[in-house]
């Protein structure tokens, strides 16, 4: 059977790499006797528009033309974080009769007859949401942490010749750095919680999260 890999993160920096996705799935890929014809990376949000995502549209007319069996990918989320866009991603793959491997639902969609398992559409449709909403959750809970900061009468910046302690900053920047800890990209924490990259940058090295 002929694999294609894709493999995606948010970050357009060098802080985050697809390095283990593609060594993930090149493991199962062997183990399951699929031969990776061709590995995709991509740089870009999930949240964005499939229009806009140039790397997995060319994914997904590789394996158009060249009857590609399968996909291969870390969980989907990587497809997508937007669950419209994810059921068209779907509808492009059952249409062409391509396989998708979620490699952390351990998900299959297609059946060894080639249709589509029965609860494929609900499962995945079901998961995009959650996935969406948790977005949308992260974004609340940082606007309003920073609300009941102010409220309380905490400035956001720095005063020329002022400087923050630890505490104040573990206090004002709490959920900036409980995303940092959960491991989600800094450009995504920044543009979640509307605090420069540098900002984010500054906190995940001066608390020393890895």
């Amino acid at each position: 059977m002929k694999a294609i890999i894709y493999a995606r993160v948010s970050s357009t920096t060098d802080r985050q790499t697809t390095d283990r996705q593609v060594a993930d799935l090149m493991t199962y890929a062997a183990a399951n006797q699929m031969q990776v014809v061709k590995i995709f990376e991509e740089k870009i949000s999930g949240a964005k528009e499939n229009k806009d995502r140039q790397i997995l549209q060319q994914a997904l007319e590789y394996c158009r033309q060249e009857n590609v069996d399968y996909v291969l990918s870390n969980e989907l989320s990587r497809i997508g974080r937007n669950t419209f866009n994810v059921l068209e991603t779907i509808k492009f793959l059952i249409d062409n009769n391509i396989n998708l491997y979620l490699q952390k639902e351990k998900f299959t969609l297609l059946q060894d007859n080639g249709k589509p398992s029965p609860f494929a559409a609900v499962m995945l449709a079901t998961l995009s949401t959650c996935a969406e909403l948790e977005r949308e959750n992260i974004s609340f809970r940082l606007q309003s942490g920073r609300k009941q900061y102010i409220e309380k009468g905490g400035k956001l910046g720095r005063k020329e010749g002022t400087c923050k302690t630890t505490e104040q900053k573990k206090e004002e920047y709490s959920e900036v750095l409980r995303l940092l800890r959960k491991g989600i990209s800094v450009r995504n924490v920044a543009k979640l919680s509307n605090v420069g990259i540098s900002t984010v940058q500054r906190l995940k090295k001066e608390f020393e999260i890895v």
